[in-house]
């Protein structure tokens, strides 16, 4: 029996955090979300990136061999 208690998942990172996640650098991050390439949302004055948004922009990455931006 388990008796510690588990931390619940986040399902919306900073964008450091997410930048993070993927292992790329804060700069990258900033870029990708200016872009578009990953969706993120905005709670008050936060920006904040979806963990699926990354999810689909893995996905992205592997169906699309040399890219987003060949597509």
């Amino acid at each position: 029996m388990e008796t510690g208690t588990a931390r619940p998942l986040r399902i919306v990172l900073t964008v450091e955090e997410a930048a993070e996640r993927l292992g790329i650098g804060r700069t990258l991050m900033y870029a990708l979300v200016t872009a578009g390439e990953v969706e993120s949302v905005r709670i008050g004055r936060l920006r904040r990136v979806p963990t699926d948004a990354l999810d689909s922009y893995v996905l992205r990455l592997r169906t699309c061999p040399h890219g987003p931006e060949a597509a």
